[in-house]
C-alpha cells in the first residue's frame, strides 16, 4: 500500500507541473513560471483562448524553454515546496524500511492474543500483537514458527506457518484446529484476550521467491492448507510473478474446507493462473468434486507433469503424505528426501 501511495503521490506532482508548464506556454503568458506555478494564470482578457494553440504547437514551444525558464521554475516556491515533500516522503520510507523484523531465530518471545476469530466449531484465527504497530513479523514466505508450552510439567513444541505476511504491520494470525486429544493445539482453544504465546522462528529449507519455478502443485490436508495458503497469497499478489498455480485440498466433510471463500475468490480472480480441486470423504448430496482420497488419476488431471520447471509441495496429515509418495512416484516424479530442501521437485513441510 505504501509503495502505491508513493506512485500516485509522484504522479499526482508531475502531471500538475506538466500541466502548468503547457498553461505557460500555450496561452503566452508573460512574467516568470514561478508567478504562475504559485498564484495562477493572470486575469488578463486580451490573453489568447487556448484553443487558439493546438498540441504540437505546445510541443514545439518546449524547444525554446531557456536556461533563465528552468532557474525560474527552480524558485518557484510550489516547487520548493514540492521537493521537501518528496524528501520526506523518501527519507519516512527508508526509515520505514530499515525497521527490524521482530522474529529472532535465537531466542523465545511472547506475544499477546488481541483478537480470536471462529472459523468452525473447532477451528479459529488467533491475532497477536506485536510490540509497535509498525513492526513486521519477520516470516520469509514458506517458512514457520515454534510455539512452546509448559502442559503436564512437560515442554511441549509444535511448529505452525502463520497465515499473515510481512504486509501485515503490528500483528500475525495463526490458523489452529483444536484437538481433544492434542496439546500445544489444545491450548489454544483456552487462550483468552491478553494471554501470551511463546514464540521462535523462523525455521524452515523453503523460501519462495518469484523465480523459483515456472509452475506449482499443491496438496494439502486440513491445516496444512496454511503452508500453501501462504504461498497463493504471495504469488497472487505480485503481478510480475507469472507462476502457475493448482491445489488439491483434502478434507473429510464440506463444513472442514477451511478459508473457502478466500480461496475461491481467489481462483475466481485469477482464473489463468490459479486453480483449486476440493477432494472429500464424506461429501454432501450432489457433491461435484473429489471423492474419499486423493488419488493418483486426480494428481494426474489436476497438478502439472513432473517437469523441471515445476515443484509438487504437500502438508497434510502422515498418512496422507505416505500415500501421496506412493501416487508421485507411481506417476515418475522424483522421490522426495526424507528432508526435503528448497531445490527438491517434491517437498513436504
Amino acid at each position: 500500500m505504501a509503495q502505491y501511495l508513493t506512485l500516485v503521490f509522484f504522479g499526482t506532482l508531475c502531471s500538475v507541473l506538466f500541466s502548468l508548464i503547457y498553461l505557460w506556454r500555450a496561452l503566452n503568458v508573460s512574467g516568470h513560471l514561478s508567478r504562475i506555478i504559485l498564484i495562477g494564470l493572470p486575469k488578463d482578457p486580451q490573453q489568447p483562448e487556448m484553443g487558439s494553440h493546438t498540441f504540437q504547437e505546445y510541443i514545439d514551444s518546449l524547444k525554446d524553454f531557456t536556461m533563465e525558464d528552468a532557474i525560474a521554475f527552480a524558485q518557484s516556491p510550489a516547487v520548493i515546496a514540492s521537493a521537501v515533500v518528496i524528501i520526506a516522503t523518501l527519507l519516512f520510507t527508508t526509515l520505514k524500511g530499515k525497521r527490524k523484523p521482530v522474529l529472532d531465530p535465537s531466542k523465545w518471545q511472547e506475544f499477546p492474543l488481541i483478537e480470536k476469530t471462529k472459523i468452525s466449531p473447532n477451528t479459529a484465527i488467533y491475532r497477536f500483537a506485536l510490540p509497535d504497530k509498525r513492526d513486521v513479523f519477520g516470516l520469509p514466505i514458506g517458512q514457520h514458527i515454534s510455539i512452546s508450552a509448559e502442559i503436564a510439567g512437560k515442554e511441549i513444541m509444535r511448529s505452525y506457518t502463520p497465515i499473515s505476511s510481512d504486509d501485515d504491520l503490528g500483528h500475525f494470525d495463526l490458523l489452529i484446529k483444536s484437538y481433544e486429544m492434542g496439546n500445544i493445539s489444545r491450548l489454544f482453544s483456552l487462550l483468552k484476550i491478553g494471554d501470551k504465546i511463546r514464540v521462535k522462528g523462523p525455521k524452515g529449507n523453503f523460501n519462495y521467491h518469484p523465480t523459483l519455478t515456472g509452475s506449482i502443485g499443491m496438496i494439502a490436508g486440513g491445516t496444512g492448507i496454511t503452508p500453501v495458503l501462504q504461498i497463493i497469497r504471495a504469488v497472487l499478489k505480485n503481478p510480475l510473478d507469472r507462476t502457475q498455480l493448482s491445489l488439491i485440498y483434502a478434507n473429510v466433510n464440506e463444513e472442514d474446507i477451511l478459508l473457502r471463500s478466500e480461496l475461491e475468490d481467489l481462483a475466481r480472480r485469477h482464473p489463468n493462473q490459479f486453480k483449486v480441486y476440493y477432494v472429500l470423504n464424506n461429501p454432501p448430496p450432489g457433491w461435484t468434486g473429489g471423492v474419499g482420497f486423493v488419488s493418483k488419476e486426480q494428481i494426474q488431471t489436476h497438478l502439472p507433469k513432473p517437469t523441471d520447471n515445476c515443484k509438487i509441495l504437500m502438508c497434510g496429515p502422515p498418512p496422507m503424505i505416505t500415500a501421496m509418495k506412493k501416487h508421485l512416484d507411481e506417476l515418475k516424479y522424483p522421490a522426495p528426501r526424507t528432508v526435503s530442501k528448497l531445490a527438491d521437485q517434491i517437498f513436504i513441510f
